[in-house]
């Protein structure tokens, strides 16, 4: 097969413009009706980074393609049209840094500001915030740069004496070498002195992918560690939890007083919260009772659904009862599914990535059988994987945001999602999707070698002075595994109880 990068570059162009469809579709869909007709900048952000997000982790796939494009070349170089995957890399996360930490901070801001004030205090008040957030992170940035930032390769100087060059050449596993009778060639057998440290200057943005990389790599360890365990199992103990039976008409109207009269507690809550807004009180309490309240507004709305499960009503209460059987039945597949997934990804940490030696390439061995069955099923199934741990992240910061005081929840909800829920999970998902770049990077090092990708988060990430250690010691990898064993205990023993309702809400003092 010739050398296909033109129709490479030809697939990028669809694929992004496929993946900005997509991406408003979502919206569209998953937008509340009070922001219809309006918030188009935040919205216009949301597009953005969605796609941003999954372009970044289609580009790996795209890495591997790139580099066998040139199948017949010496090197990459050598052929026509080949995607400058590195400055594409570099580009992508860039764009990716900025997103989160300038414009959807400014989004979010401008979108929260008090209605009562004009569109220009808004924005006035919404860039003070992010001045100040730039000119923090451009100090810190460069102190660090200036002082860290540079990469410490191991070197090791290997040298031997020349021979003369035979007429034929038989290798076997007793002579791997030109010499007779040499197991092992000159080079490798000099000692450890010959080691050496070899320092240069990190380039001012492979720096900032870096140190994204490891904030990213902080939230993608915590979330994602305990999402991969809760994003299947929650689906699994959702449907051993579920209605098995139609209520009676006095349970409903019983169970639905006293959802009314929760309602009604919160409602009075959210209005004292409001007339202390209004006065000026915005201290520590005030934003623990906001959180406190959107929690429990969140689990009042899950209620109401259940309750109307239980008890459906209108001329098509069978039909509606039914539909509700097969969706328990979808999320008990689903689950299964995405259990396999989950069982697969921690055994392939624990096979590739914490064993040295791996015991075996495990995942890479299927990716590149599954290639060699068709060429687009390897990438899929590997694009698969890696989206598989973004919702992985977006399910773990959800179930910690519903248990943790400190932590905010902001819940999708197909045609209820307002705009600072999606900047905030987009926010989320555009700095995790850069770790799991870096993660499938080195996972799946097997499948992508001898790719940008690798050269940017294997070698030079992997050597950055001050950082290189969270790599060598596997600390990311381990936290993960260490979460997600932890998840998987606590819904073993507690993940089949049925939820008791709560009792009455009250502010804190």
């Amino acid at each position: 097969m010739g050398d296909f990068n033109l129709a490479l570059v030809i697939v990028a162009i669809v694929v992004c413009v496929l993946v900005f469809i997509f991406n408003v579709y979502l919206l569209v869909n998953y937008q509340h009706p009070d922001d219809a007709n309006q918030a188009y900048f935040p919205k216009f952000v949301v597009v953005l980074g969605l796609s941003v997000a999954a372009i970044s982790i289609l580009m790996l796939p795209a890495d591997v393609a790139n580099r066998q494009a040139c199948q017949h070349a010496i090197y990459n170089g050598a052929c026509n049209l080949t995607l400058p995957m590195k400055d594409l890399w570099l580009a992508i996360y860039i764009l990716d840094a900025i997103l989160v930490f300038f414009v959807i901070p400014f989004a979010m801001f401008y979108y929260e500001g008090d209605q009562d004030k004009s569109v220009g205090k808004r924005i006035k008040s919404a860039l003070l915030w992010v001045i100040t957030t730039a000119i923090v992170c451009g100090l810190v940035l460069g102190i660090l740069y200036g002082l860290v930032g540079k990469v410490d390769f191991t070197v090791r100087h290997l040298s031997s004496t020349t021979s003369s060059f035979p007429s034929t050449l038989e290798f076997t596993s007793s002579q791997q070498c030109i010499e007779s009778g040499s197991h092992q060639c000159s080079a490798y057998s000099g000692n450890g002195s010959a080691e050496q440290t070899w320092t240069m200057q990190a380039t001012f943005p492979e720096y900032v992918v870096a140190l994204a990389t490891i904030v990213g790599s902080v939230l993608f360890s915590i979330f994602g560690g305990v999402g991969i365990a809760c994003l299947p199992l929650g689906l699994i103990f959702s449907f051993i939890r579920r209605p098995k039976a139609v209520i009676t008409r006095s349970q409903y109207i019983k169970e639905a007083t006293e959802l009314g009269k929760k309602a009604r507690e919160l409602k009075k809550a959210a209005d004292a919260l409001h007339q202390e807004e209004r006065s000026g009180s915005k201290g520590r309490k005030w934003r623990k009772n906001v959180k406190a309240v959107e929690k429990e507004l969140l689990l009042l709305e899950e209620d109401v659904k259940a309750l109307e499960e239980m008890y459906p009503q209108g001329e098509k209460a069978e039909t509606a009862w039914a539909m509700t059987v097969l969706g328990y039945l979808a999320k008990l597949v689903l689950g299964i599914l995405g259990l396999i997934v989950s069982v697969a990804w921690v055994a392939h940490i624990v096979i590739y990535l914490l064993i040295d030696p791996p015991l075996s390439p495990f995942l890479n061995e299927v990716f590149i059988k599954l290639d060699d069955i068709w060429g687009l099923l390897g990438t899929a199934a590997f694009a698969f994987f890696c989206f598989y741990l973004l919702l992985a992240v977006i399910a773990g910061a959800m179930m910690l945001g519903l248990r943790l005081v400190f932590i905010t929840i902001h819940p999708m909800k197909w045609g209820a999602t307002l705009m600072n829920s999606f900047l905030f999970n987009v926010g989320l998902i555009l700095l995790c999707s850069i770790s799991v770049i870096q993660f499938c990077a080195t996972a799946f090092a097997y499948y992508a070698q001898a790719t940008a990708a690798q050269e940017i988060f294997g070698h030079t990430l992997q050597s950055l002075r001050g950082i290189k250690y969270l790599y060598k010691y596997n600390v990311f990898q381990i936290a993960f595994i260490v979460l997600a064993g932890l998840t998987f205990v606590y819904y073993a023993a507690f993940g089949w109880r049925r939820k008791k309702p709560s009792g009455r809400f009250q502010l804190s003092n």
